[in-house]
């Protein structure tokens, strides 16, 4: 009775051993799922299956080490929830020592440090730990793809359970990351390094002395030129990649310094996609900017902008060039002005004004309405620039308007005066003082009486 009570006893660990032997030395995959179900049911232990890997993980040939670990680690992808805080530790120190090993054994070992980044155990500092092993012992961009994932997989794990663990590794995490990721070509692994880099910046890591080279590690893929292959069972899309590498550009005037040059060169590339995406980049940026990134760029910019607007023949990089003038001169309207300091909206505005104003006196040449344009996407950005804007060209326009006799000429004038002082009205309205506006509105009557004054009246009250 007693002996048959103990072959009871030690059955189930032979039944294991079985699973082990069929898994790792048969290349058999089913026995993984078993030993992970017969886990969660309570058959075995994961020191039980550890024991039973004993020769598996210390054989001399890399191969069978690499199964012994595979078998492990898909068990604990399974089984993490079940693990108690010491069984973290032992496991931990065992993966840690083995990233050390055969570069056949290391995709395991990352398979079952991403189980281990799951647990609920696991104690503090282990996560910190874990990362420096990787960082390392680890060189990432010499694995094959999905292992480079996995790795990303851990960071991302550790990130958002383990935060100010992590912080308070200071810059050498964000050092280890850029290493990690210089180099990555994969698509599906940079959706995922770009969402790390986004929540580094936004999340306030620390980035030390290594703000250019993040920048550079991620700047690099600027524009992004990616043509997903045909039936891509991944549905990466181009567009993808731009939104999150621009979520990341534009995250902080920390990049201004660098990435200002990159999107003026790129705008002034002969390549349509590249100037769509600096200059709808220029306009996220110009969210998180204030003057004192913009200062030493203002000049480029607006050279940039004012090309294309006036030479482009694509409607798309007209209105992205004129949102970014807008988002720009919205930009130098926000910012609190010291009593001492210049005021970068008044030159802006006046060197707009400079280059845009005499076109309006030319109704027939082909630069008068991108000139207008121009000014009224500048003018629509808040109530100072519009007061500063229609205050030069109202008067001017007015003046033309009599200058010129024929109705085509006056017509192209009455228009641009027309949308002048529906961006007057707008400002009037949302600033609750309608003095400016009726002030022009008044005098447009008044000088265009009785040609087509009432058809302004109108179309503004329209």
């Amino acid at each position: 009775m007693a002996a048959a009570t103990a072959l009871e006893a030690v059955a189930p660990t032979g039944a294991l051993w079985g699973l082990v032997q069929d898994f790792v030395m048969g290349q058999q995959e089913g026995p993984a799922d078993q030993v992970a179900a017969d886990v969660k049911s309570g058959s075995y232990t994961i020191l039980q299956v550890v024991e039973a890997l004993g020769s598996s993980l210390e054989n001399p040939e890399p191969r069978t080490r690499a199964r012994g670990v595979q078998l492990l680690s898909q068990v604990l992808l399974q089984c993490h929830s079940l693990l108690l805080e010491k069984e973290v530790v032992h496991l931990i120190l065992f993966y840690e020592n083995r990233l050390k090993d055969h570069h056949l054994v290391i995709p395991s070992v990352l398979q079952g440090l991403r189980a281990l980044s799951l647990c609920v155990a696991l104690p503090s500092g282990l996560a910190v730990s874990v990362l420096k092993a990787i960082f390392q012992e680890v060189h990432v961009q010499s694995l094959p793809q999905v292992d480079r994932h996995t790795v990303y997989s851990i960071i991302t794990n550790f990130m958002r359970t383990r935060e100010e663990e992590l912080k308070g590794l200071g810059a050498d995490f964000t050092f280890g990351f850029i290493q990690v990721m210089d180099g990555e070509k994969d698509p599906r692994n940079l959706l995922v390094a770009f969402r790390i880099v986004h929540d580094l910046i936004s999340r306030d890591y620390s980035l030390g002395p290594f703000v250019e080279e993040l920048f550079e590690v991620t700047s690099c893929y600027f524009p992004i030129d990616f043509t997903p292959p045909p039936n891509d069972p991944y549905g990466i899309q181009r567009e993808d990649l731009i939104l999150s590498l621009r979520a990341v550009l534009a995250s902080t005037p920390r990049f201004a310094e660098f990435l200002l040059p990159l999107l003026i060169e790129k705008v002034d590339s002969e390549l349509l996609s590249a100037k769509l995406d600096s200059l709808q980049t220029l306009n996220a940026c110009c969210a998180v900017y204030g003057q004192k990134e913009l200062k030493d760029f203002l000049p480029s910019l607006w050279a940039s902008i004012r090309r294309e607007v006036f030479q482009t023949a694509s409607e798309r990089v007209e209105a992205e060039g004129l949102a970014a003038l807008n988002s720009l001169t919205a930009c130098l309207s926000r910012s609190v002005l010291r009593a001492d300091a210049e005021d970068l909206l008044d030159s802006f505005l006046s060197n707009i004004l400079q280059d845009c104003r005499h076109h309006l006196c030319e109704p027939d040449m082909k630069l008068v309405w991108p000139s207008a344009k121009l000014l009224q996407a500048a003018a629509g950005a808040s109530a100072r620039a519009c007061d500063h804007i229609t205050s030069n060209v109202l008067p001017l326009l007015l003046e033309q308007f009599h200058k010129h006799s024929q109705s085509n000429q006056r017509r192209t004038i009455l228009e641009m005066i027309l949308g002048f002082l529906k961006l007057q009205q707008k400002w009037s309205y949302e600033d609750k003082g309608e003095a400016t506006f009726q002030m022009w509105y008044s005098k447009a009557c008044c000088a265009l009486k009785p040609s087509k004054g009432w058809q302004a009246k109108c179309a503004i009250e329209k």
